[in-house]
């Protein structure tokens, strides 16, 4: 991942949600809109989303130390889990506590009717570009994958995190203005409640599936189906005969372990040998260029398993 375009994404998304998460709060304060203030919320927990990716991105660059060897490329991981769990709390169960209480205490909106269909109008513009944002920024990386693929197998989480939220965004910001639309055409406040509901709903779909594929980047995924044919493939040629098995991981969106138990021809010195598995390491990190990869490699006969 171009972690750059990753950061321009976040940015984006940050600088707008901050802005609306203010916006809809005022709206709140003149219309007690109950969607109102579950938006106000889901944009002030999407802000401090985005700040903990900026974060995370921070902190995974460290150096390697004993204590951790393989460095903190994981954290990147660590972080966007910690960006579901906010979602679902701070964002999705807070719009279902206050959706119960709206549809026990229904209201219309009284006041500044105008106000909260001017402010979604406006947030679902600024929502839409920073939206838009996050779709170029991962166009490059998605190839021809399709988006629910591209959230289902990338190994960097800040663009699929920031294109799930900015797409759950947009659709609570449409819920919002249905409910608040019909609430004001109606005079209804239950309008308004099944709107926050349905915004709650939403987020926690969103928060599962951001967990959900976060803990197995977590638990620690292979190398994607391409990157371990070119392992697989360049690991033979010079003093290698085969792979016998092969085993990657990786360590953070832009690092792998590579571990593999090479076949080497049995006339060979334990200088060759050693020459063999210099060269088979420099044709693997050629064959992966923007990759940072720690590599291990075992040589052994293939016969002697076979007896």
């Amino acid at each position: 991942m171009a972690h750059g375009g990753g950061n321009k994404a976040i940015i984006a998304a940050l600088a707008a949600n901050l802005g609306i998460a203010v916006t809809k709060f005022v709206a709140y304060l003149l219309t007690h809109s109950s969607s109102m203030l579950a938006e106000s919320v889901h944009s002030l927990a999407d802000s401090g989303n985005q700040l903990l990716l900026l974060v995370g991105g921070k902190r995974a660059r460290r150096e390697a130390t004993p204590e951790h060897p393989f460095g903190y490329g994981r954290v990147r991981y660590v972080y966007a889990f910690l960006v579901s769990i906010i979602l679902f709390t701070l964002g999705g169960l807070f719009a279902l506590y206050e959706a119960y209480h709206k549809w026990h205490d229904p209201h219309p909106i009284e006041s500044w009717h105008w106000v909260p269909v001017v402010v979604l109008v406006a947030a679902i513009g600024m929502e839409g570009f920073s939206f838009r944002t996050a779709v170029r920024e991962s166009n490059p990386l998605r190839g021809t994958r399709s988006w629910w693929q591209f959230i289902r197998t990338a190994k960097a989480p800040e663009l699929p995190v920031v294109l799930l939220e900015d797409l759950g965004a947009l659709v609570g910001l449409i819920l919002a203005l249905g409910g608040v639309s019909m609430t004001l055409v109606t005079d209804n406040g239950l309008w308004d409640a099944a709107g926050t509901a349905s915004i709650g709903v939403l987020l926690i779909v969103i928060a599962i599936v951001l967990a959900l594929e976060i803990k197995s980047l977590l638990l620690g995924e292979a190398a994607s189906p391409e990157h371990v044919t070119a392992v697989r493939t360049s690991l033979v040629g010079e003093g290698v005969v085969s792979v016998i098995h092969l085993r990657t991981m990786h360590l953070g969106p832009e690092e792998i372990l590579v571990a593999a138990k090479i076949e080497v021809d049995s006339a060979e010195t334990a200088a060759e040998v050693a020459h063999a598995i210099d060269a088979a390491e420099t044709r693997v990190r050629a064959a992966l260029p923007g990759m940072d990869l720690t590599i291990y490699l075992e040589p052994d006969l293939r016969r002697a398993l076979a007896s």
